[in-house]
């Protein structure tokens, strides 16, 4: 079965640090916008910035894989190729990370590249990516 794209609403304080994190930072295209809010095409997936300041950027975390993982947290599965140039893009702009790029779950069921970082208002996003993209579901 093909994959949907999703949709996904999130508070942001600021409508303009937004556009320059998910739209030149990250390079989602923009889609359609108001005053209290602006869509992004995110790899295919319809994601919406509300201006909703005083819900932005709260969380907590959870172990997992000796990382602590923040939540909540939204993101892509995105191809090793496309995790990598994320990787190096988002590292070459001095970005700084949640949980830097690495291997988690190595050598077993479940593997995976994943990245965490913020965004300007706190929101937490994870970008992962599979050498086996079986293993998405594999327990």
């Amino acid at each position: 079965m093909p994959v949907q794209p999703f949709h996904l609403a999130f508070p942001v304080d600021d409508l303009a640090a937004a556009r320059g994190f998910y739209g030149e930072l990250l390079g989602c295209p923009e889609g359609r916008s108001d005053r209290h809010w602006v869509d992004f095409d995110l790899y295919g997936h319809q994601i919406v910035a509300h201006l909703a300041p005083a819900g932005a950027g709260r969380r907590s975390s959870n172990p997992v894989d000796g990382d602590q993982v923040p939540v909540p947290h939204f993101g892509v599965v995105l191809s090793m190729d496309q995790f990598d140039e994320l990787a190096a893009r988002l590292r070459a702009a001095g970005t700084e990370f949640v949980i830097e790029p690495h291997l988690r779950f190595q050598g077993q069921v479940g593997e995976q590249a994943t990245m965490f970082l913020l965004d300007p208002s706190g929101n937490a996003l994870e970008f992962k990516a599979f050498a086996d993209i079986g293993q998405l579901f594999a327990r």
